[in-house]
């Protein structure tokens, strides 16, 4: 009897492809999609290069180089009409810096002020908080922005009624008013000794602030130097006095011990090297101020209407963050002997920072492309002065476009990774 060989393994069958398969589909989806983006791309890009091409227009950045010819009223370095578009970037930049930095740090202290005042238990502190916040959040920031620059900074008087501001007109005022009101045998000699003395450095008119500037003379690195030591030095006693509070419970007067480095190290030393520091006072000729620095007004409307606008909703956060412990904490505190002022600022505040930084970073980044709006009162930010005057000037729009894209991106980048960087020391550890 004949043995019978097994029958051979059935032979693979080839892969049918068919659209129902996720696989194939996605791939498919895939490869269109990029197909599609790079004709986009493509076609945007011939079409720009032939439009330059016949509007005589060179493509590439070297008009960065080139001479600006317009002047730019607020500029934290040295600018002038003959430097180059380059500058006149680095000025907007500046501009732009500034305004967000400057705002960052009032609309955070603003908020957190009416954050926890919306908790008071005082009812006039608490209505007056909340109807700062319903109010500042429901109006949009262009229409705050031109609130203050119309309908309050406007108003103020112009260069030759400026109000000034020292013992000057103090004492003047004290001593008009007092013969005002029959005691000019008071008031005589104080206006007499006001007369005598020297005029206020400090004034307010429709055309800014101006205040006396700072002439820094040889030697006055020494003052910078030994500021950023009171800095260190502060930052480090801080360091050890939290330390120092979690091993033995005792607290450390470091905000007025800082306070204290911040000011006497930097006069310490301007007083080694001889007060090289002097002072440049604003003096009315004709029309307008001469000498001094001018603070202009469209930078205090910007700044005053993106730190309220901002601070409204941060204080929001704020408030939430506070809400979010448990009320356990509290009374723990209490119980402990804490008053309120040091339960809040050392068990409640630690422990909402988890919650209040993220859509705190959110609001920074608002307030920072806010700063674009301040083209409606003509402040010279990044915006006005590159993607407006330089732009039609040059007719540059792609790389001008380009760059404020990447500035813009770039500022937004730094920003929430510092404030990732906070939020992971802040966050709770798991053990």
């Amino acid at each position: 009897m004949s043995e019978v060989s097994p029958a051979a393994p059935p032979r693979p069958r080839g892969r049918r492809w068919s659209w129902t398969d996720p696989k194939l589909r996605s791939q498919v989806i895939q490869i269109t999609v990029a197909v599609i983006l790079v004709w986009l791309l493509w076609s945007f890009y011939s079409n720009a290069q032939s439009n330059l091409t016949r509007l005589g227009i060179a493509s590439g950045f070297g008009f960065l180089d080139n001479r600006a010819g317009f002047a730019i009223s607020q500029s934290l370095v040295p600018y002038n009409e003959s430097m180059s578009y380059g500058r006149a970037f680095l000025v907007g930049l500046l501009n732009t810096l500034l305004v967000a930095f400057l705002g960052v740090i009032l609309a955070t202290l603003i908020g957190f002020l009416m954050g926890v005042a919306r908790l008071s238990k005082n009812v006039v502190i608490k209505a007056l908080a909340s109807a700062y916040v319903e109010i500042t959040r429901n109006l949009p920031p262009l229409f705050q922005i031109m609130f203050w620059y119309l309908a309050v900074l406007a108003t103020l008087p112009g260069p030759r009624q400026s109000w000034g501001f020292g013992l000057q007109p103090l004492l003047g005022a004290i001593g008009s008013g007092l013969s005002s009101i029959g005691l000019g045998f008071l008031g005589g000699p104080l206006s007499t000794y006001a007369a005598s003395l020297a005029a206020p450095g400090v004034f307010v008119n429709n055309r800014g602030l101006v205040v006396p500037r700072p002439i820094f003379e040889d030697g006055s690195m020494a003052i910078l130097y030994a500021l950023i030591a009171a800095f260190i030095l502060s930052f480090l006693l801080g360091r050890w006095a939290k330390k120092r509070r979690e091993a033995t419970g005792h607290f450390f007067p470091v905000f007025w011990t800082s306070l204290g480095l911040i000011i006497v190290l930097p006069l310490l030393a301007s007083a080694a090297m001889g007060f090289p520091v002097g002072v440049e006072k604003p003096e009315l000729r004709g029309f307008n101020f001469v000498g001094g620095l001018r603070v202009i007004p469209e930078f205090v409307s910007l700044l005053l209407a993106l730190s309220i606008y901002t601070g409204g909703f941060i204080a929001e956060i704020v408030r939430s963050g506070i809400l979010a412990v448990s009320k356990g904490q509290t009374e723990a505190a209490h119980s402990l002997g804490l008053r309120n002022g040091p339960t809040l600022r050392l068990v409640i505040i630690p422990q909402a920072m988890r919650v209040i930084v993220p859509p705190l970073t959110s609001q920074y980044l608002n307030l920072t492309k806010n700063s674009s709006l301040g083209v409606a009162v003509g402040y010279p930010d990044l915006f006005a002065v590159f993607a407006g005057t330089t732009l039609n000037q040059t007719g540059q729009a792609i790389e001008i476009i380009a760059i404020i894209m990447a500035v813009y991106l770039t500022i937004s980048i730094v920003t929430s990774a510092i404030m990732g960087w906070y939020n992971k020391r802040v966050a709770l550890v798991e053990r």
